[in-house]
């Protein structure tokens, strides 16, 4: 019997990644790890060019959620003009931000985690999969589908493109306006994509009762959590300040200007992957890990200000008693209310007078020579901050991407998940299934990020059959 399972890759996320799951000698886990093995570097590529073009560089950087790259960069590049934006700017940004989310969020509901909960964790292969899901509920498949090119016109109309917005945000604003007809558009069919939202969280509410132990139990551990708040606490995707509290929820940290981040947040390295551990600083290494995302930001929010997301909010709370909602699973049940939330605020959004003025772009010089931008990206809080000369060129990059602070906890969850379900004396593709579907939970982006550590260079070690090291080459 072999002593290691691998997984490769792991399937119905964005990027690349393996699991490696050791086995005793009796054929029990002692230990499972996701290995992301993708390399990308653009903390480092960035260095030399204007921050003007941050923008539009970093949103190549994925194609699930490039606006929330797109918008992170233009808030760290407003940092750098220090001029306030006009207040339409601000709205046809936090509407494409909706966008977004409805796109994102409705792609992993109805397509890659819908074949699990759909279908059954155990379910063939060959049917377990978007195409299956079609054949097996082909109007759900139609809806999810309705409201991802929903959020994606969201963006055309603002940035120009579905994908990779050419005429979008920049430095001190946004390039152009809503017209009248395309606000007049996408009004007519917002209402559908706010039903639509609710029947997705219906579905997950459904099958969380129905499963009420297995989603209780599933990767169910504790951990801080991090995410932005609005003044009063209550959920805020585009601006605001970060919350930081423990597993207990109470604060780690007061709420603070997410501009100070690095006086709270670093980052750890570990040598079985690209992938950065992020952790607050006073607790250290593993002590202060957290998770972010869709059921971070409703476990430390005080409320949703859309009413339909909120009556589902609080419904969710509950799940609790009055402590933290742990469970993996979990974070479809927030993600579906999130979705409904960004229906819900893109509506008020395109109802109000000012998202059609013209007056959208303020112009300056560097102001100042450090930028941070974040927002909440759909998989959890967005980090780019950049450094430049007095000429506006980039002599720093530090990017801290939603993936890369959950990073610990999709290894938490890989393990806690390995040691439940897989038996390596009696192996089912199941088993390794739900160890993926652990994964798919966070719904990671491991191409948004991987990047530099130090100085990368490029090293080779050959190794015999019995591990010993024959002979090793570096280059600087």
């Amino acid at each position: 019997m072999p002593n290691t399972i691998t997984i490769e890759p792991v399937t119905r996320i964005e990027g690349h990644a393996k699991v490696t799951i050791r086995l005793d000698d009796a054929g029990k886990v002692s230990e499972a790890r996701m290995h992301v093995n993708e390399f990308r570097g653009f903390e480092r590529f960035c260095e030399g060019r204007l921050f003007s073009e941050m923008p539009l560089i970093t949103q190549r950087i994925c194609g699930i959620c490039p606006v929330s790259h797109h918008l992170a960069s233009s808030k760290a590049c407003d940092a750098i003009v220090g001029l306030e934006l006009p207040r339409p700017a601000r709205l046809l940004r936090e509407l494409m931000h909706m966008g977004q989310f409805i796109q994102s969020h409705a792609l992993h509901l109805f397509h890659l985690a819908s074949p699990d909960l759909l279908l059954g964790f155990d379910a063939d292969p060959a049917v377990r999969n978007v195409v299956g899901v079609i054949q097996a509920n082909p109007d759900l498949a139609l809806k999810g589908v309705a409201m991802r090119r929903f959020g994606q016109e969201v963006i055309r109309q603002i940035g120009g493109k579905r994908i990779h917005p050419y005429d979008g945000a920049s430095p001190g604003g946004i390039n152009h306006g809503l017209t009248p007809a395309g606000r007049d558009t996408l009004r007519r069919e917002v209402d559908g994509v706010v039903a639509g939202m609710q029947v997705a969280v219906g579905i997950i509410n459904a099958y969380a009762s129905e499963h009420a132990e297995q989603m209780q139990a599933f990767a169910n551990f504790p951990s801080g959590y991090l995410g932005l708040v609005r003044e009063n606490g209550e959920l805020e995707l585009y601006d605001g300040r970060l919350r930081l509290l423990g597993p207990d929820l109470e604060p780690w940290e007061p709420d603070f200007d997410p501009a100070r981040y690095l006086e709270f947040i670093a980052e750890k390295t570990e040598d079985w992957s690209y992938l950065k551990f992020p952790y607050y600083k006073k607790l250290g290494y593993p002590q202060g890990v957290y998770r972010v995302g869709p059921l971070a930001r409703l476990n430390l929010c005080a409320g949703i200000s859309t009413p339909l997301a909120n009556d589902e909010w609080q419904r969710f709370r509950a799940l609790a008693n009055g402590g933290a909602v742990e469970g993996s699973l979990f974070y479809h049940l927030a993600r579906a209310i999130e979705g409904l939330y960004a229906a819900e605020r893109a509506r008020a959004l395109l109802d109000d007078k000012d998202v059609c003025a013209q007056e959208t772009l303020a112009v300056g010089p560097v102001r100042n020579q450090v930028g941070v931008g974040v927002v909440e990206a759909p998989r959890g809080t967005l980090i780019h901050n950049y450094w430049v000369d007095e000429r506006g060129r980039l002599e720093k990059v530090n990017l801290i991407v939603s993936t890369g602070h959950n990073n610990w906890a999709m290894n938490r969850a890989v393990n806690e998940v390995a040691k439940a379900y897989v038996d390596g004396q009696q192996l089912t593709e199941g088993m390794l299934n739900r160890v993926e579907a652990a994964i798919r939970c966070y719904d990671p982006c491991l191409s948004c990020s991987t990047h530099a550590i130090g100085q990368m260079p490029l090293e080779v070690e050959l190794r015999g059959a019995d591990g010993a090291l024959l002979h090793h080459a570096r280059r600087s």
